[in-house]
C-alpha cells in the first residue's frame, strides 16, 4: 500500500491536480467533480486543472470557481477535428505524448501537488504519481458495470495470455469469471464492433489501476451497487461512488451569458409546450448518425406529430429545413436544464454515461440508441436493470443498420404516450431513479458520505 498521506502541503490548503481524458466526455465529470469538491471546502482545496492549450481554447471562458485554475500543457496529440477519423491514433498519442509535458508542468506548481486525479484511460497518471510519491486518485467516467466488465475480461486475458482479438476471444467468451451471461451478451458486442487496438489500451489502463490510491467512480451506489461491492471487495483501497458528476450545481442559477441567445429561445420555446409532451433528441458529440438515417428519423417525427427539440451540433442547419411545426433544432443546449424542464417527457440518446447520468437525475425516460463502447451496456442496464426506458432496434439493410420511418413513427408514439400502461410504468421507474440520485448527494446520502470521506482522506 502507498502511502496515502499528504503529499506537498502549503499552510493546510489541499492541493488537487486534476488531468481528464482530453475528451468532453471525460472533462465535463472531471469538472462537475472539482467544483463539487471546490464548493464543499472552498477554503481548503486548490484545485489546478490541467488541459491541452486546445482544449484551454475551449472551456478558458467558461465560468468557475476562484479556487479551480485552469493550467495548460502544449497540443502534443490530434486535434478534435481529426480524432473521429482515427480514434486509435489518437488514443496512442494520448498515451504517450502527454505524460512528459504533465510531469514538467507539476514542477512549476506551487504549492507542491497534495494528490493527483487522473481518467484511468490516460494510463500514465497512477505510475507518474507513484514515482513521485504523490497520492493518487483514478477516475472513471463511464459505468462501474462497464468497469467491472472491462476488469474481469483484462484478468481472462492475461491468465490465459491471450489478446483481445475477437476471433481468439470468440469461442472462449462463453464463461468469463466475474460475468454475468447478460453481460457477456453486451461484452460480445463491444469486442465486435469497436476497434481492437482501442480495447486492448483501454485494458492495458485498467490493469495499471490496482496502483492508484482511490479509485473514484461517477455512477452512484444506490444504481449499481452489487457491482461496486464486488470492486470493493477487488481492491486494497477505498472505492467511491461520488455521482452522479453532473453540473446539478448549476441548476438553480441563472443561465449564464454564453449562447444566451439560443438560451432562451429554447427555454422559451418549452415553457409554451404541455407537460412531458417533448421529446429531447441528442446524439452524442463523438461519433454520429449518417445521412440516411437522420432523414428516416426527422421524416417519422414530423409525421408521429409528437413535439421534439433536437440538439444537433454540425446538422443544425440541414436539420433545421427538415424540422415539422411541432420540433425545434438548435446547435447547442443546456442538457441538464433541458431534461429538468418540466416539458420533456422523454429522451432519445446514445447512452453515452454522462447522458444517461443525467437522465436519471432529471428522472426522465430514455430511448435507448447505443453505437459505441460502453453504450451497448449502458442501454442494457436502462431497459433491463432500472426499466427507465427502451431500446430503438435497428435492421441491418446490407453493410449500414438502418431504422426504417414507420418503424420509429410507431416507436416514438408508443415512447411519449403517457396513458399507456408501459408509458406509465417506465415514468414511474424513471421518478424512482430520480429520487435515488437525489438521496445520494443530500446530507447523509451515499455520495455525499463518500465525498466527505474523500475530502478527509486527502486532507
Amino acid at each position: 500500500m502507498h502511502n496515502s498521506g499528504g503529499g506537498g502541503r502549503s499552510g493546510g490548503v489541499c492541493h488537487v491536480v486534476a488531468m481528464p481524458f482530453p475528451g468532453r466526455g471525460h472533462i465535463n465529470p472531471m469538472m462537475n467533480l472539482c467544483k463539487i469538491l471546490a464548493s464543499r471546502r472552498p477554503n481548503e482545496i486548490l484545485i489546478t486543472f490541467v488541459v491541452t492549450e486546445e482544449w484551454l481554447g475551449f472551456i478558458g471562458a467558461d465560468p468557475k470557481p476562484e479556487s479551480i485554475r485552469l493550467a495548460a500543457i502544449p497540443n502534443v496529440i490530434p486535434n478534435e477535428r481529426h480524432k473521429a477519423a482515427n480514434f486509435p491514433a489518437f488514443y496512442e498519442a494520448v498515451m504517450t505524448n502527454m505524460e512528459e509535458p504533465f510531469d514538467r508542468l507539476l514542477d512549476q506548481l506551487e504549492p507542491p501537488p497534495t494528490v493527483i486525479i487522473g481518467c484511468v484511460e490516460l494510463r500514465w497518471p497512477i505510475a507518474l504519481a507513484n514515482r513521485r510519491n504523490i497520492p493518487v486518485a483514478a477516475f472513471w467516467t463511464m459505468s462501474a458495470s462497464f468497469y467491472s466488465m472491462l476488469h474481469h475480461l483484462d484478468v481472462f486475458a492475461q491468465q490465459r495470455h491471450l489478446n483481445v482479438d475477437k476471433d481468439k476471444l470468440d469461442g472462449q467468451v462463453e464463461n468469463i469469471p466475474g460475468i454475468s451471461s447478460a453481460h457477456l451478451a453486451d461484452l460480445r458486442t463491444v469486442l465486435h464492433e469497436n476497434d481492437q487496438r482501442v480495447l486492448q489500451l483501454a485494458l492495458e489502463c485498467i490493469s495499471k489501476v490496482h496502483k492508484a490510491n482511490y479509485l473514484l467512480l461517477t455512477t452512484v451506489h444506490e444504481l449499481e451497487a452489487e457491482t461496486i461491492e464486488s470492486l470493493k471487495a477487488i481492491y486494497p483501497f477505498p472505492v467511491y461512488p461520488i455521482g452522479p458528476a453532473i453540473p446539478y450545481l448549476e441548476l438553480g442559477e441563472n443561465p449564464s451569458s454564453v449562447n444566451n441567445d439560443h438560451n432562451h429561445d429554447y427555454i422559451q420555446w418549452l415553457d409554451s409546450q404541455p407537460p412531458e409532451s417533448v421529446l429531447y433528441i441528442s446524439l452524442g458529440s463523438f461519433l454520429s448518425v449518417s445521412g440516411a438515417q437522420m432523414n428516416q428519423i426527422v421524416e417519422a417525427l414530423n409525421s408521429s406529430n409528437v413535439r421534439y427539440l433536437w440538439v444537433a451540433r454540425a446538422d443544425a442547419s440541414w436539420l433545421k429545413d427538415k424540422c415539422g411545426v411541432k420540433g425545434m433544432v438548435v446547435p447547442w443546449c443546456d442538457q441538464l436544464k433541458v431534461l429538468s424542464h418540466s416539458s420533456v417527457g422523454g429522451f432519445w440518446s446514445h447512452c453515452g454515461w454522462n447522458s444517461t447520468l443525467e437522465a436519471l437525475f432529471a428522472g426522465v425516460p430514455m430511448l435507448t440508441f447505443p453505437l459505441f463502447l460502453d453504450q451497448v451496456p449502458n442501454s442494457s442496464q436502462i431497459v433491463d436493470e432500472w426499466r427507465n426506458g427502451c431500446k430503438v432496434e435497428a435492421e441491418k439493410l446490407d453493410t449500414e443498420e438502418v431504422l426504417a420511418k414507420e418503424k420509429i413513427e410507431k416507436l416514438v408514439k408508443r415512447f411519449m404516450n403517457l396513458e399507456s400502461r408501459e408509458g406509465k410504468q417506465i415514468r414511474d421507474r424513471a421518478r424512482e431513479m430520480k429520487a435515488m440520485c437525489h438521496r445520494a448527494i443530500s446530507t447523509g446520502g451515499s455520495s455525499d458520505g463518500n465525498l466527505d470521506a474523500f475530502i478527509r482522506y486527502i486532507s
